[in-house]
């Protein structure tokens, strides 16, 4: 006789996957910088911050389509965006830092003995700068150039699954952009909406599907914390 199968959400918890920016660490300032040095020194105005940081999680290509109006398909849009790249390749970790609490938390993971990781579509380069500069460890990081396939594809998740030998359904990811809840639901992981991160006004997170939405890192810590009582 078949055991029935038991909810996702009555499983107990082994890992803690994290997106990158907006998520685990606050990087918005290196970007808005990187982006208004461009404008500077062709002549236009700067961007207001809040403006810029409701784009980050959207790449370089949304950023290139705020601050220049040009579309990813029109021919100058390639050329933009790299110089973009290379600007914020001089400015990458000055200003980037712990989201208020995380690093508290993943203090709490680590002392539990909780596995953490990092799934990003942030190129390796700018996300091994990022982590060397904040000395931050984790035990698995997946980069675009780690497998060939992008969030919302889950396969970066199931990636990280494979490297922490941990299945998805014992796994939460954490993300602040409908493609990161698309990911982890695909790849059969709870979700989690980083609410605090980079969320502009037409993201509308209570659609996105996610398990639950935290507006802060204490937050997202007293979720873990119901779920792993005798960890944290």
């Amino acid at each position: 006789m078949n055991q029935p199968v038991r909810p996702l959400t009555e499983l107990p918890l082994q890992a803690v996957l994290f997106d990158l920016d907006g998520t685990l660490l606050d990087t918005a300032a290196d970007l808005h910088q990187a982006l208004n040095q461009m404008r500077q020194a062709d002549g236009l105005p700067p961007l207001p911050y809040d403006q810029v940081r409701a784009q980050v999680s959207n790449g370089a290509s949304a950023l290139i389509e705020l601050g220049y109006g040009v579309p990813v398909e029109a021919a100058t849009h390639a050329a933009l965006r790299q110089r973009l790249l290379d600007t914020y390749a001089q400015c990458v970790a000055q200003e980037a830092s712990y989201f208020a609490g995380m690093e508290t938390l993943l203090q709490a993971l680590e002392e539990a003995q909780i596995s953490w990781g990092i799934v990003t579509n942030k190129p390796r380069y700018f996300t091994e700068r990022l982590l060397h500069a904040l000395n931050i460890k984790s035990a698995v990081t997946v980069c675009p150039e780690d497998i060939d396939a992008r969030k919302p594809d889950p396969a970066p998740l199931w990636f990280a699954c494979r490297q922490l030998a941990i299945e998805p359904q014992y796994c939460v990811y954490v993300g602040d952009h409908q493609r990161d809840i698309e990911a982890g639901r695909r790849a059969g992981m709870r979700t989690l909406v980083a609410a605090y991160g980079y969320l502009g006004p037409q993201d509308l997170p209570h659609q996105w599907q996610a398990d639950h939405i935290v507006h802060s890192v204490p937050a997202l810590h007293a979720w873990l914390r119901e779920r792993l009582p005798d960890a944290l």
